[in-house]
């Protein structure tokens, strides 16, 4: 059985940019849409356990020698 856990995004859903060896950005973003409590499952420091529903959205800009050309 899991709870459901309302929550709050205080300072809005950040980005995290990962620059690759090839001069590729990616960014990616978290979008949580649900956080369950885990009844009775508890981390080896005592802490709840949590079940998050998310989705990744990945934004890329890669260098135009790795793009494919269009048209």
């Amino acid at each position: 059985m899991a709870e459901e856990i309302e929550f709050e995004v205080p300072d809005g859903e950040k980005w995290n940019k990962y620059i690759l060896h090839d001069g590729t950005e990616l960014r990616l973003k978290a979008i949580v849409a649900e956080i369950f409590r885990v009844d009775g499952q508890y981390a080896p420091n005592g802490d709840p356990m949590y079940s998050v529903n998310a989705q990744i959205i990945v934004n890329t800009n890669a260098p135009d020698n790795l793009k494919k050309k269009v048209g």
